[in-house]
């Protein structure tokens, strides 16, 4: 069976955080040089590609979201030198490296807001958003930070207000300024021309705000979900009409996408968080004009139900057409998928079965590092907090430091991530027996596991680039079948600690699994699924 697909459709992306990989340089921080000693490793999992989370030139008030340079590797991380070496690894070992770009913000140290702050008639002076206070000094709407409080900051010199997302520390780009659309699709060439695959868009339906800046409506229903947010934060409570998800944003993809045409075979990925998250992953992937593929926070909530699942995949291929979806249970934001999801309890059983479903889905994949070792969430004390997300929103929210924990390769003094004595984050105590080289000799690990389905995975056409169609869904259990071509299997997931069988209406034949893999069985036109175990069978039809 052929395929003539895009590489980067159905590919399984491996996102990597370089301050917490591997650290070569043994200064307690994980750097370009580490990602490219471990490319071994990397490769042998099975996976198509890498996502480096951001490593340019920045003063890390957000790690490395808040860009002061875009066309340099911060000194923390190397130097141009050693990107370029890891680029070279990874192709050498078969890999695509997608990396990411902060396009909506920069920092506030960056030479365009500096320049741009100190008057009214400089050259960079609209390169941001700048507001007037009210009449009586207030802010100028009701926008709301991501990380807390108004959106808006004054700046003395000005006297005026500007927009800041997240971090005051990460001043928003004004895109309704042509220049400041052009300086970074440069900035985006730059990247393209020392030979990256593609690009993870970090916010990519933040770039465009309301010209009006009209105050954004209180939201009818507030419930954890699709823009990202805990319900502690009061950036849940508005309906995000005008501060994002604008509708100009569709032209810039559109000319973004330009550019990544000139450079066959590269590929986007975008960051949704939106209050219609799978309507706006559709519309910007449809088309074949703009991105190629999005990923919203569907999964990235505490909502594990097959329901969820279910109801999450359905609603985007009702609206999706000829786009296509990214999806992911875990990253550099959110709880740990084995806390969040696992309650910390059968984590080896529980993360192979959801790493099953995962990659059985309709669409590519991002696995977060240390997925596949099972790591729960690092529990930290507040001295050891480096996140100011987490910082501020103390103690109902504890940030995402347990989250970026270094990787633990090994039993030894700080699990083989570094000789430094003192790291940037520790290694949490749980996390030793969970290391590299105990997984490697144990068969049954969960590591094992994912190497083994994810070699699986790359002969099976249909999981790949299949078309999706739902058969049975409870709170625990999920059953499906994808399509391609002539190739037709089904997919039956528990992920609940009892039995449970299913009648099929179809004729079967199991597929043998390797090992490492929890499995069910058909049995007299039953599928029969223990604890936390799949089946993957053939149609006969």
């Amino acid at each position: 069976m052929t395929t003539n697909q895009p590489w980067w459709r159905g590919a399984v992306i491996y996102q990597v955080y370089p301050r917490s990989f591997f650290d070569a340089n043994n200064d307690g921080i994980g750097d370009l040089a580490g990602v490219t000693h471990k490319m071994d490793y990397i490769a042998n999992l099975g996976v198509d590609a890498i996502w480096l989370s951001p490593f340019f030139t920045s003063p890390m008030k957000d790690f490395g979201y808040d860009v002061s340079n875009y066309c340099d590797v911060d000194p923390i991380f190397g130097k141009l030198d050693d990107f370029d070496q890891l680029i070279q690894a990874a192709h050498e070992h078969g890999l695509k490296v997608i990396i990411d770009q902060v396009l909506n913000h920069s920092s506030d140290q960056h030479p365009w807001f500096i320049e741009s702050r100190q008057s009214h008639d400089n050259d960079k002076a609209d390169w941001y958003i700048w507001a007037d206070a009210q009449a009586d000094g207030t802010v100028p709407n009701n926008w709301l930070s991501v990380f807390g409080g108004p959106a808006w900051h004054w700046d003395s010199r000005r006297r005026q207000y500007y927009l800041h997302n997240f971090l005051d520390s990460q001043p928003d780009l004004n895109f309704h300024n042509p220049a400041v659309v052009d300086a970074l699709l440069e900035t985006v060439e730059f990247w393209l021309k020392r030979g990256v695959d593609g690009f993870r868009l970090d916010t990519a339906n933040y770039y465009y705000h309301d010209l009006e800046l009209r105050n954004n409506p209180p939201k009818e229903e507030v419930v954890e979900g699709s823009i990202g947010v805990r319900l502690d934060n009061p950036y849940a409570y508005q309906l995000h009409l005008y501060d994002k998800s604008r509708p100009e944003n569709i032209a810039f993809l559109q000319r973004l996408r330009q550019l990544l045409n000139q450079y066959p075979g590269t590929t986007t990925v975008g960051e949704v968080g939106c209050d219609f998250s799978l309507k706006t992953m559709a519309d910007y992937t449809q088309g074949n004009d703009k991105l190629h593929m999005c990923y919203s926070f569907d999964l990235l909530t505490h909502d594990n139900s097959m329901q969820h699942i279910r109801d999450t995949m359905e609603t985007i291929e009702n609206g999706l057409g000829d786009g296509w979806p990214c999806w992911s249970i875990g990253n550099h934001d959110v709880e740990r998928v084995a806390t969040r999801w696992g309650k910390n309890q059968d984590n080896i059983a529980k993360s192979k079965i959801y790493m099953l479903m995962l990659l059985s889905l309709r669409g590519s994949v991002c696995l977060y590092q240390g997925e596949e070792l099972a790591l729960t969430e690092a529990e930290l004390n507040f001295e050891e907090l480096v996140d100011p997300f987490g910082i501020a929103f103390w103690p109902e929210f504890k940030g995402r430091d347990g989250c970026r924990t270094p990787m633990p390769w090994d039993t030894n003094e700080q699990a083989g991530f570094s000789q430094q004595s003192s790291l940037w984050l520790p290694v949490p105590t749980q996390h030793y027996p969970l290391a590299v080289n105990n997984q490697e000799q144990d068969p049954n690990s969960c590591l094992n596991a994912y190497r083994d389905f994810l070699a699986f995975r790359k002969n099976r056409l249909a999981l790949k680039v299949g078309d999706i169609t739902f058969l049975f869904n409870d709170e625990h259990r999920l059953i499906f079948i994808r399509r391609y071509q002539d190739q037709s299997c089904l997919i039956a997931i528990n992920t609940s600690q009892d039995e449970f069988q299913h009648p099929s209406q179809h004729d079967l034949k199991a597929i043998e699994l390797p090992n490492s893999l929890p499995v069910g069985k058909i049995e007299a036109g039953l599928i029969i699924l223990p604890a936390y175990s799949v089946v993957i069978a053939d149609l006969i039809e």
